[in-house]
């Protein structure tokens, strides 16, 4: 089975579904990351940090075990300045991996970048357009996801993913990106991953579990 796992920038990608990444790596399907934009720090670009984060991403890639990751290279914080920016090179690379099933980020997560990438991800995958995948699955992301205004619809999951033989390698593969490591309790520490992992679980009936939204299934 092909999968194709959407993240706006490194890391996310392994702080919404490293558990589930590696149980499809497990279970021998073809897992392929794109990683939208490059990171930026403190609204400016800094090409020795972001190579260093680009190997983080390598490191946590070869922990995780997946296929291949792919670098769009578009800009952070500007993503939302011009969806055809992410459609275009997006559709290119999708065409290219013919995804079963595609995991996105959540539409309202409190960051522009990421909303952007959903709203440009809702176009290429409508039901309307060439070879749709059979499967679409939104993530939530630490310290974004749950920091969605009051206001707006609140991430409320309808699938779940037993991780708990996957927890410790996704707790390594976070480990990899040093410089977005915070401390407790900030939603992308250690322990609030690992203690978000276990609310999940108690929602779901398993010790951990990553929790989605899967708003189409062409096999249910």
């Amino acid at each position: 089975m092909n999968v194709l796992v959407i993240a706006p920038h490194m890391d996310d990608e392994t702080l919404g579904l490293g558990g589930t990444i590696r149980k499809h790596v497990v279970n021998d399907d073809n897992v392929n990351v794109v990683i939208i934009a490059n990171r930026i720090y403190d609204h400016q670009y800094v090409d020795i940090l972001f190579k260093k984060e680009k190997e983080s991403t390598f490191k946590a890639k070869d922990i995780l075990g997946y296929c291949d990751v792919h670098f769009l290279n578009l800009h952070d914080e500007r993503l939302d300045m011009c969806l055809q920016d992410i459609i275009i090179p997006l559709e290119k690379y999708y065409n290219r991996i013919l995804p079963d099933i595609v995991y996105v980020n959540y539409w309202e997560d409190n960051n522009q970048d990421h909303r952007a990438v959903f709203n440009a991800s809702r176009v290429i995958f409508r039901r309307a357009a060439f070879n749709p995948p059979k499967k679409i699955i939104v993530y939530e992301t630490p310290s974004s996801t749950e920091q969605t205004l009051p206001s707006y619809s609140i991430f409320t999951p309808n699938y779940y993913v037993n991780i708990n033989d996957s927890i410790q390698i996704k707790l390594d593969a976070i480990a990899c990106y040093e410089k977005e490591a915070r401390e407790y309790p900030h939603p992308r520490s250690s322990e609030a991953i690992l203690n978000l992992s276990k609310r999940r679980g108690i929602e779901s009936g398993f010790n951990h579990a990553e929790a989605f939204i899967v708003i189409y299934d062409q096999w249910s």
